[in-house]
């Protein structure tokens, strides 16, 4: 499908753009096609392990420095959501920017992922976080747990996994909001998700260390050999997002729901959704 077709039926206001405009949202959005084609899953998992290694090579490498002191609390909790920021703008059509088992689980427990896919995105996330650490330990040794997120000085396991539960269903919320589907794509989502994480950060990380990944509290833990509260990161962002799957059920109905498409497509009250929103997504119910 060529680029600039990759977006038509997207509502009858397009036709009315130029083939230039039309091909620079193409560019920003991609094609539900390549993103359904199981011919290009390979170029969608190094996606999704090159921008998971991105992710935690910010998160992780800010934890180390500011665990020495050379950096702010400010600096390492932003530093992560600004870099999310950037990946869904650059990759967020390839992969979808997931970056993120619990939100890879999310959309597929709302039937917007093809569920086969799941297990693929999960152990290429994992491996990029592995690889983000590994690159840490071989510049800076194994120092401060390679920026393990762990329960901060005076709290204890319990209080860290009811903060990563709630900071999790926040986060996967905002991303059912304003994913189209299961892609992360374009600017409002990049600034949503991307704004969440910092302000999370910036008010929590004293708790918890604001992880809301397990794959972000793998690669440390992992490479570090730190795994004393590993189940804690693990746990609550997966408990976190089968709430956010919940919520988002009571706010925006079913995943195949007119109203729900036209939300995640940013069109809710605008243009009605596409004619064949629901034959298009129906391919990815139960794969």
């Amino acid at each position: 499908m060529p680029p600039e077709r990759a977006i038509d039926g997207d509502g009858p206001a397009l036709g009315l753009l130029g083939p230039r405009t039309r091909h620079l949202l193409a560019l920003e959005f991609g094609s539900k096609a390549q993103f359904d084609d199981p011919r290009l899953e390979w170029r969608r998992l190094f996606s999704e392990l090159l921008g998971t290694f991105f992710l935690v090579l910010v998160a992780a490498g800010g934890g180390i420095f500011h665990a020495e002191g050379r950096i702010s609390l400010a600096a390492a909790v932003v530093a992560p959501g600004l870099m999310v920021m950037a990946i869904i703008l650059f990759m967020g059509a390839v992969s979808g920017a997931h970056l993120n088992p619990g939100v890879s689980f999310a959309f597929a427990l709302r039937r917007d992922f093809p569920r086969r896919r799941l297990p693929g995105y999960v152990i290429v996330q994992l491996v990029g976080a592995t690889l983000a650490c590994l690159f840490l330990d071989a510049v800076f040794g194994n120092v401060q747990h390679l920026g393990a997120t762990l329960p901060g000085p005076g709290y204890a396991n319990w209080q860290a996994l009811l903060m990563e539960i709630v900071l999790t269903l926040g986060l996967v919320s905002v991303i059912l909001g304003t994913a189209s589907a299961a892609q992360n794509v374009g600017a409002i989502a990049a600034l949503g998700v991307g704004g969440y994480i910092s302000l999370a950060g910036l008010w929590s990380a004293p708790v918890s260390g604001t992880s809301m990944n397990p794959a972000r509290s793998f690669g440390p833990a992992l490479v570090s050999g730190h795994f004393s509260s590993y189940w804690v990161y693990a746990l609550g962002p997966l408990a976190g997002a089968i709430i956010a799957v919940g919520c988002a059920y009571v706010l925006r109905g079913a995943a195949l729901d007119a109203i729900s498409y036209a939300a995640a497509s940013g069109r809710l009250g605008a243009d009605a959704p596409p004619e064949d929103a629901g034959s298009q997504r129906t391919s990815t119910r139960g794969e």
